[in-house]
């Protein structure tokens, strides 16, 4: 029989084990593209200061820092929405407790995805990516994904953004001097994978951008959509709160006002987190 081979590294691995030795309910925070796990790091203290512990683990192969993922963009070409959704499910089962996960954008696509194998506590899943059964397209979302998805050729490679990209994309609904702050802080390249997957999940029964969320071990729900995103207007997300509703369990929605699709990272995060912690607070006990 053959070993199968871990993604986890030792860094994550030793967030399990700290999560494990602390006895506290777990929080597992999913990032998507264009971003790395330290743009949790503020929501992670926040959740911690209450009592909970929590994993802040990576994609396969994310740089440490901004600084080494911009120098070496290559490291993010390749990964799929089945990847590294089997990644976060190898870490999630190494915990003794259920956790609760949270995850953005494509990020919360994944927490879906893991929500319905079963694995979570209680799920907020905030702009999350389309998957299988979503059916809008509006034009804001297709303009923010056309950088890559305009390209075949970028189905294997690792996408920066402009500025200008980034600040229709992500930073819209905030101040040109906070949306430059933004990007020089948090913005990084992306595999094109992902995008190309979500573009074409309606065409193709295969697809790994499909979420089961008809499993009744999915846990409690929450879709949380802003209002302004472009990258996951509002039609988007509303139609995966639809599809979540198809579930016997709880599921709600949450329209955050005059926020875009940097709502967990800009000066307003603290509000989305705040919305997010009395969420799982109702379910993660």
């Amino acid at each position: 029989m053959t070993a199968t081979l871990t993604t986890i590294t030792k860094h994550e691995a030793m967030q399990v084990d700290r999560a494990n030795a602390t006895g506290l309910r777990p929080i597992v925070f999913v990032h998507g593209l264009w971003l790395l796990p330290s743009s949790w790091d503020r929501w992670a203290k926040v959740f911690e200061e209450v009592g909970y512990t929590t994993l802040t683990p990576g994609w396969p192969d994310d740089p440490d820092t901004v600084e080494e993922a911009n120098a070496h963009p290559e490291v993010f070409a390749h990964k799929s929405v089945g990847q590294v959704a089997d990644h976060f499910d190898e870490i999630i089962r190494g915990l003794k407790k259920k956790p609760a996960i949270i995850g953005h954008s494509f990020g919360g696509l994944l927490v879906q995805i893991l929500a319905g194998r079963g694995l979570a506590a209680a799920t907020v899943a905030i702009d999350p990516g389309p998957f299988r059964g979503v059916l809008p397209l509006p034009f804001s979302a297709l303009k923010s994904a056309w950088p890559v998805i305009g390209n075949p050729a970028n189905h294997s490679r690792a996408i920066p953004l402009t500025y200008e990209q980034f600040r229709y994309g992500f930073a819209n609904a905030v101040s040109e001097d906070e949306a430059k702050e933004l990007y020089e802080t948090f913005a990084v390249p992306a595999s094109g994978i992902p995008l190309f997957q979500a573009a074409t999940a309606n065409l193709n029964p295969w697809t790994e951008a499909k979420v089961d969320t008809d499993n009744p071990d999915r846990g409690p729900v929450l879709i949380i959509s802003g209002e302004k995103d472009n990258t996951v207007p509002y039609d988007i997300a509303h139609a995966s709160f639809k599809q979540q509703q198809r579930n016997g369990g709880i599921t709600e929605f949450l329209e955050m006002k005059n926020r875009g699709h940097a709502l967990v990272i800009d000066s307003g995060w603290r509000e989305v987190a705040d919305k997010s912690l009395a969420f799982i607070r109702r379910f993660h006990k």
